[in-house]
């Protein structure tokens, strides 16, 4: 039970994300992918044999992606009935609430079909499966077309996510997302980078994927344990998905993922516009946390400044007052300069 059901904004009723009709996968307008909103793509995969192929039943589109598979094993994730499919922490928040175990994938299909009609089933997911990996040939009838001039000249990568009815609880991935729903009905419960606060994230490990989770249950929240969360649902929004649509997600944005069916399938796209030379954010993040986080105010106040003028304003602030043979690390980006900069950091860490 909620406790404290006063003025409570319930999830459902948060708006929707902005809808494009009659977009096709060999039309995609560049102005998506540099949206810094979500935007729903309507229908922009209904001619994908994989969603036709749901359309008429779980077992024909389990057939057909049988004839997809390579044969060899890929990790899923398995859960207790009473789990209900929403792969989470368990109690004391030690481990995760459901176990990894390395599985065929066509055994694995055939366990969701064996169970479709239990009222309470066991809980059965492959997350970000890569689909090169273990169904090479799907791609060739299912697949979008991408400008790669778009991302730098990057090949997205594309995974695929199988389940029965599943709930990923909110989270933030640092790549940019195009999510296109193949089989079965899906929502995505959206929040934008800087509710973070709001959303109450959980521990970095255990993760139930890979990334803090939030630790509200949205569908019954806890706004005594946590009150932020009010604020947070004022910022989202909503994306229902039926099979064919798609929805592009930005880099940062915490979003919850629920399907609703017997059986779904979910095909992805990640990206990101930098070069693959650059490093990781979160490893500056982990960083930051050994050497930043338990310093006084008054240092981390300055350091504040400093990365403020380093790192979130222009890159011109830091060098314009310099002759361009004098920026150093602080010029644009270059193999070099990555080289200089990683050899910097590697030798400070091991001393």
């Amino acid at each position: 039970m909620m406790s404290d059901s006063t003025n409570v904004f319930p999830v459902s009723s948060m708006p929707s994300v902005k809808t494009l009709e009659g977009i096709t996968p060999q039309n995609i307008p560049p102005s998506v992918f540099s949206s810094e909103t979500p935007i729903i793509l309507k229908g922009l995969i209904r001619e994908w044999t994989l969603v036709k192929k749901g359309l008429e039943n779980p077992n024909t589109a389990v057939e057909y992606l049988k004839s997809h598979y390579n044969g060899k094993p890929s990790g899923a994730y398995f859960g207790s009935p009473d789990i209900a499919g929403r792969y989470f922490y368990n109690e004391d928040l030690s481990d995760c609430n459901f176990s990894i175990k390395k599985t065929q994938l066509n055994e694995f299909l055939d366990n969701i079909i064996k169970h479709l009609d239990d009222t309470k089933p066991p809980s059965f997911y492959i997350a970000s499966n890569d689909i090169n990996q273990h169904f090479p040939s799907l791609l060739t009838s299912n697949n979008l077309h991408f400008d790669k001039t778009v991302f730098g000249n990057v090949e997205p990568r594309a995974s695929i996510w199988i389940g029965n009815k599943t709930l990923v609880s909110c989270h933030y991935d640092v790549l940019s997302n195009m999510a296109c729903c193949a089989i079965g009905h899906r929502r995505f419960t959206l929040f934008p980078p800087d509710q973070i606060e709001n959303l109450y994230p959980g521990p970095f490990h255990p993760t139930p994927g890979g990334q803090v989770v939030s630790m509200v249950d949205f569908k019954d929240p806890d706004f005594a344990k946590y009150p932020k969360f009010r604020t947070a649902l004022a910022h989202g929004m909503i994306a229902d998905l039926s099979p064919g649509d798609a929805l592009f997600l930005p880099t940062m944005w915490w979003h919850q993922v629920e399907g609703f069916d017997k059986f779904n399938t979910l095909v992805n796209y990640w990206w990101t516009p930098a070069p693959p030379m650059m490093g990781q954010a979160n490893t500056v993040l982990m960083h930051a946390l050994l050497s930043l986080r338990d310093q006084p105010s008054i240092e981390k106040s300055a350091w504040k400044h400093i990365f403020d003028y380093y790192i979130f304003a222009s890159p011109d602030l830091a060098r314009e007052h310099l002759p361009e043979h004098a920026w150093g690390i602080l010029g644009e980006s270059s193999d070099l300069r990555v080289r200089q900069l990683k050899a910097n950091i590697l030798n400070k860490l091991n001393r």
